[in-house]
């Protein structure tokens, strides 16, 4: 199965100058936990919910007003249209992500892979897999105590 075939095409975005507050929103409106930040047509980075909480509010008080670019994560994984679900589900594993911007070969935004959008119209058995990689991985990295925590749940 093609990435096109069950990636999400309408993408909710934001520019550099996109508030925090805006940005999350968007994210309350729309139902959604990540933005990929353009400039015009240029992809300068993805900011996710998660992004917001460790990168911003763990560090800085007030937020609300700060630019969306503050917490980003520039050089957002991306996939083609035309490449196979199993492969974007093996690179969301590799690189711990649960979303992959997906690009047409001029490098245009045309949608968003989650692993949601596999799960619900692709397999679940594959969704699974990633998850579970992604998962796996970020709880090696966890601190000692953390690690325990999380085993415990």
């Amino acid at each position: 199965m093609k990435i096109s075939e069950i990636m999400t095409r309408a993408v909710i975005r934001a520019t550099p100058g996109t508030t925090i507050r805006e940005a999350a929103e968007k994210m309350r409106s729309y139902g959604i936990g990540t933005l990929p930040i353009l400039e015009g047509r240029r992809r300068l980075g993805i900011v996710t919910d998660r992004d917001i909480v460790i990168r911003l509010l763990a560090d800085h008080g007030p937020v609300a007003k700060m630019p969306v670019i503050e917490a980003m994560s520039p050089k957002p994984a991306c996939c083609f249209p035309d490449q196979d679900v199993a492969e974007a589900a093996a690179l969301m594993g590799d690189l711990q992500i649960m979303r992959l911007l997906v690009v047409d070969r001029n490098d245009d935004l045309v949608g968003i892979l989650s692993v949601g959008d596999i799960a619900e119209n692709a397999s679940e058995e594959l969704a699974g897999q990633a998850l579970g990689e992604i998962s796996e991985k970020r709880r090696s990295a966890l601190p000692p105590i953390a690690s325990r925590v999380s085993a415990q749940r």
